[in-house]
């Protein structure tokens, strides 16, 4: 059996538990013996996206530390993910830690890719019929690059019609941090990627990221607009029964 590392990072832990488990349980499902830590917490993005690059080394040294076993770490997000293989090596890059850091760096995994790639997963899908529409945040799409087996695993869905979108790559104005500092842009931006889902005909709009999630259902519910949301480790669970 193999074992994993589960990082279920900030926002999984404040709003989407239910998700994290859900992840948890695709990862059971095939066999994989998932290891919680306990002392988890942030990846550090917030601070490293703002510019506290010292306070940030502190939080990755303690998820160094935290996951020091040689164990893969899954992350149920792209922008998460991606801080902690692409970020963490260029923040310690020229240090005593760089080697640590590259090596950590290999072993870090959005579910999606550990899912598609490593353990190539066979679902039956036994949801009924539904055409779906897919949003990717922008550090899944440029920095951990996940995006194509997030859409791997929909596809292997036999119920489930994909429909992309026109502005697939446009942010829909999360941003963490950029969301509020500039929130006049953000809500623009959102406006604009919700005119684009309700194009579509579609019945449900999926994402792996919980910040992009809550920032376009948000705005959704205040503009009228009754398109569901899910995440896409909620919704494949769902399409599998195991949710």
């Amino acid at each position: 059996m193999s074992k994993v590392y589960f990082f279920a990072t900030c926002l999984g832990g404040a709003a989407y538990a239910d998700t994290c488990l859900h992840a948890i349980k695709l990862l059971q499902r095939e066999g994989v013996e998932v290891v919680f830590k306990k002392d988890q917490t942030c990846c550090g993005q917030p601070s490293y996206n703002s510019g506290y690059y010292e306070e940030t080394k502190k939080v990755a040294l303690h998820n160094l530390r935290l996951f020091r076993d040689e164990y893969p770490v899954i992350v149920p997000s792209g922008s998460c993910a991606g801080m902690m293989r692409v970020d963490y090596a260029e923040l310690f890059k020229g240090s005593e830690y760089q080697d640590d850091f590259l090596s950590l760096s290999k072993r870090v995994y959005e579910l999606s890719e550990y899912l598609d790639k490593v353990l190539n997963v066979r679902y039956h899908d036994i949801g009924s019929p539904i055409r779906i529409t897919w949003h990717s945040n922008c550090h899944a799409l440029r920095v951990t690059k996940c995006i194509p087996s997030a859409k791997n695993l929909l596809r292997r869905l036999q119920n489930v019609e994909l429909i992309e979108l026109d502005k697939e790559e446009d942010c829909c104005g999360f941003g963490g941090t950029f969301s509020i500092k500039e929130p006049d842009i953000s809500r623009a931006m959102v406006i604009e990627k919700i005119k684009d889902i309700e194009t579509k005909n579609v019945k449900c709009l999926v994402s792996a990221d919980a910040g992009c999630l809550l920032n376009i259902s948000g705005a959704m519910a205040k503009i009228g607009c009754n398109i569901p949301s899910k995440h896409l480790y909620d919704f494949l669970a769902e399409r599998v029964g195991i949710a």
